[in-house]
């Protein structure tokens, strides 16, 4: 049996059971316990699975997030329509941080005002506004090749040279209890070290984000002021307790 057909078992087998025994696929497959872990690693560092003791399980969908190229098509009216909100609370000569992301990324375009210096970890937020003549710093670190945001320790050191009069970010989840949420904990480090070291922050979330919960906790609902296009009617009461709601 060939490399990808083994593969393609394997994931199918992952999707009917949700957890494979290494040995269960040494006897189905009739490859060497070697082979498949090889298989299980590789697998593992496409993210199409996740290795456990003696076998294999689905990866959790909430410590997944998509890649930039996918999120940027995804509820494109909503993003424009919050990204115009969160523009429009910038002021004359005030120092903000741009969290990476396509609806922190769609607010530029709307950005208005005078004297703005902007720090983001946003390889393609950098671009848009150099090309506006808006003064941008870029955070040093590393960076996320799916995503293209700039985390990690060195980023964390990078921003405390900095202090914001707002920051504008982004989020995968928000939970009246929970707070807000994003798939991976580096990403919410530096998130969470921005809304620390700002003197008000804001977190943009179309309403698929309503009511949803990943992997990182932020912070809670009651530290930032939600920018959204429309809360669901179930859930705005719950929030609305929480936190200021700015809609569209």
């Amino acid at each position: 049996m060939l490399t990808e057909e083994r593969y393609a078992a394997i994931i199918e087998r992952l999707h009917l059971q949700g957890i494979v025994k290494l040995q269960e696929l040494v006897d189905v497959l009739g490859a060497s316990e070697s082979t498949i872990r090889r298989d299980l690693i590789d697998l593992e560092s496409r993210q199409m699975l996740k290795r456990i003791h003696g076998g294999a399980a689905l990866v959790n969908e909430k410590s997944l997030e998509p890649g930039m190229e996918e999120k940027t098509f995804k509820n494109i009216q909503q993003k424009v329509s919050i990204a115009r909100l969160a523009a429009q609370e910038i002021q004359n000569g005030e120092c903000v941080y741009l969290d990476a992301g396509t609806t922190t990324l769609a607010m530029i375009p709307f950005i208005e005002a005078k004297d703005v210096t902007v720090v983001t970890n946003g390889l393609s937020h950098v671009e848009a506004l150099v090309s506006k003549r808006i003064r941008s710093y870029l955070l040093g670190g590393m960076m996320k090749i799916h995503t293209k945001a700039v985390i990690g320790s060195i980023a964390l050191q990078n921003m405390d040279n900095f202090r914001f009069d707002k920051c504008f970010l982004g989020t995968n989840g928000v939970d009246p209890e929970m707070g807000y949420t994003t798939p991976d904990p580096e990403e919410a480090l530096i998130k969470r070290r921005a809304h620390q070291l700002s003197g008000k922050s804001y977190v943009l979330a179309d309403s698929s984000k309503i009511g949803e919960i990943t992997f990182a906790k932020l912070f809670d609902l009651e530290e930032a002021d939600l920018i959204t296009e429309q809360v669901p009617e179930h859930w705005r009461h719950l929030i609305a307790q929480k936190t200021k709601i700015i809609e569209g």
